[in-house]
């Protein structure tokens, strides 16, 4: 087992076809096939069971999976320690929350790409959940999520501080009457969300069980679905007031310890440092540390 029999491991788990996997890795199907029978001999192990359609991982697969990752990230950590120089450059790939990236990452990424324009910068959304297991799983150098974050695996650093409250259509109505209405309804983004987990936490607390959940995939859907009053949701204060606008749009506060929600930037303890990414956390963490919520 080598290095290279790894790449092409991973290569054919993730396309899920050892064709697909050859044309990735500039290859021929033949060669990918032979590197995947010797790399499965000498572990002993099927990595993949073949089907009509490609391939899938299997048992022994999934456990070999996080290993070779690690190796590869390792290899390529090492090499990027040894050639960089200081200066920010290359790529940096990153995870960031939606709400994060409508509220804050605007003016950071533009002083951000202006004074480091050599890192070629790229950010993948999505849940908090969805982002956890992307650092884990060296998808991402790093992310911003909604904390607290407690991972052996992982260092967190709290960069934003924000409070949260309960957005309805703007009726007039009371936040009791809004959760005691006969069929209310959560808006929310996909499992995993943190703000959805929140919500049904709070929603708890007031004894406010069995509310049916209205899946959307954009922070505008959600906004829409709200202000034509088909349920409720729960985010950010600022994202309402700066990012959707109030219009149409009832604003109801939490308790202090219901509504305040600390972002985090999160990676891998035993990951490299690039320098690109020393610069990005710096920028986003100069003065004040946590950006307040206004």
């Amino acid at each position: 087992m080598d290095i290279a029999d790894l790449r092409f491991f991973d290569c054919v788990a993730r396309v899920g076809n050892m064709n697909r996997a050859a044309a990735e890795l500039n290859t021929v199907q033949s060669n990918v096939t032979t590197r995947i029978r010797n790399l499965e001999h000498d572990l002993g192990v099927v990595l993949f069971h073949r089907h009509s359609r490609g391939v899938a991982v299997t048992a022994a697969g999934e456990v070999l999976l996080p290993y070779a990752r690690q190796v590869m990230t390792l290899l390529a950590d090492a090499r990027k320690a040894v050639t960089q120089d200081g200066a920010p450059e290359g790529p940096l790939n990153l995870g960031a929350l939606e709400t994060v990236l409508a509220l804050h990452l605007a003016p950071v990424l533009s002083e951000f790409a202006g004074a480091h324009p050599a890192v070629d910068l790229s950010i993948q959304t999505g849940t908090s959940r969805e982002l956890v297991e992307m650092v884990l799983a060296h998808g991402v150098e790093g992310a911003l999520v909604c904390g607290p974050v407690a991972h052996p695996d992982l260092e967190a650093t709290p960069v934003f501080r924000e409070d949260l409250c309960i957005v309805a259509r703007r009726d007039g109505r009371s936040l009791g009457q809004v959760l005691g209405a006969p069929g209310v309804r959560q808006l929310v983004l996909r499992l995993g969300c943190s703000y959805r987990q929140r919500l049904e936490d709070v929603l708890a607390r007031r004894g406010v069980v069995g509310v049916r959940t209205l899946e959307f995939g954009t922070l505008d859907a959600i906004r829409a679905g709200v202000a034509a009053g088909v349920g409720i949701t729960l985010m950010p204060r600022r994202l309402v007031t700066r990012v959707w606008g109030e219009a149409g749009l009832a604003l109801h506060p939490l308790e202090p310890g219901e509504a305040e929600v600390t972002t985090d930037f999160i990676r891998r303890k035993s990951a490299y440092v690039s320098p690109a990414q020393r610069a990005f956390l710096e920028a986003l963490t100069r003065d004040p540390p946590i950006r307040m919520a206004g």
